[in-house]
């Protein structure tokens, strides 16, 4: 099978791997020349993935038109807020569309797939997510993750397209639910991070966890979602990696905020998006259209984007009215 995958960060690249191993022709497009030409050159991402090799048998495209046209299946691993003006560019294409990408677009309140559909009406969308930190998938480590499509049959294909010894891959129909579950994440994600830096220990950061499952799937659910799906691979599981591993870039930029640095200065020194921030206002918008009640995402849009003093905003959702859980 041809299978293109648009974007050269991290998840694009070890996407790429997956496919590779599994004998489809892989093509790989991004949007730095740059970048494309010393992968090529060097044999490994260096900027993404450094030290994973980077087989000479994956074609690197600079011209999204070439990468696109000759695909049976194409993989979206660019940022949130590419992804309409990516879709937009393959207006006309009617293979399946594979979503990759956590986040939630502010103007609209759409998924990434329900951007795609408006983009590429005809092509059928599906999405990939789960706890999968890319540096862990490059090196083979074992992962699970859901493939989720509305379309009949399609979540198999994408399943089947994946699945490794080392890359389990389950399915759902839950679309909607498994976007939302896999970008309301990286909200909690920072604010584990936050807990990080102020070094409040790992009761805190348990407590707020647990807690975060329960505001994601009542903001879910009052958007459509099922409720069981907060419940699995890309809910709790998703949540769980992203609020505790050293990889994970939202959990690091919340932990460098708890430490002091501002908000300001993180977005101008990160190489790499975190997908938390911008998801964070989304989330938000959300939850005041839906009058859904998310105390913890909504101190971490308060610290983002109303300059919040980190304190202020702990002590606010520890003081909070007593309830039963």
């Amino acid at each position: 099978m041809n299978v293109t995958v648009l974007g050269a960060g991290a998840w694009g690249t070890a996407l790429s791997l997956v496919l590779r191993t599994g004998n489809h022709r892989v093509t790989l497009w991004g949007h730095r020349k740059e970048l494309l030409d010393e992968i090529r050159i060097s044999g490994e991402n260096r900027a993404y993935l450094p030290g994973v090799p980077f087989p000479s048998d994956i074609n690197i495209e600079p011209s999204l038109e070439k990468a696109a046209e000759t695909a049976s299946t194409v993989i979206l691993a660019v940022p949130s807020k590419a992804m309409r003006t990516i879709g937009s560019q393959l207006r006309g294409l009617v293979v399946p569309l594979v979503s990759v990408t956590k986040g939630i677009e502010f103007n609209t309140g759409l998924t990434m797939s329900s951007v795609l559909r408006e983009c590429v009406p005809d092509a059928p969308v599906a999405t990939l997510s789960g706890p999968s930190l890319a540096m862990e998938v490059a090196l083979k480590i074992p992962t699970a993750v859901v493939a989720a499509s509305e379309h009949p049959g399609l979540g198999q294909e994408i399943q089947s397209l994946f699945h490794r010894a080392y890359f389990r891959v389950y399915t759902s129909r839950d679309l909607h639910g498994v976007e939302l579950a896999g970008a309301l994440k990286n909200v909690i994600a920072i604010g584990a991070g936050v807990c990080d830096g102020l070094g409040l220990g790992d009761n805190a950061k348990a407590a707020l966890i647990t807690r975060a499952i329960v505001e994601m799937r009542r903001l879910g659910v009052a958007c459509g979602a099922q409720s069981e799906t907060f419940s699995g691979l890309s809910g709790l599981g998703d949540l769980t990696v992203t609020c505790f591993s050293k990889l994970s870039r939202n959990r690091s930029f919340g932990e460098r905020l708890g430490k002091g640095e501002t908000v300001e200065n993180l977005l101008e020194s990160l190489k790499t998006v975190a997908e938390g921030y911008p998801t964070a206002r989304a989330a938000w918008q959300l939850a005041t259209k839906h009058g859904v009640e998310t105390p913890i995402m909504t101190e971490v849009y308060s610290m983002l984007y109303e300059g919040k003093n980190l304190q202020d905003a702990l002590r606010d959702l520890t003081l909070r009215e007593s309830k039963s859980e």
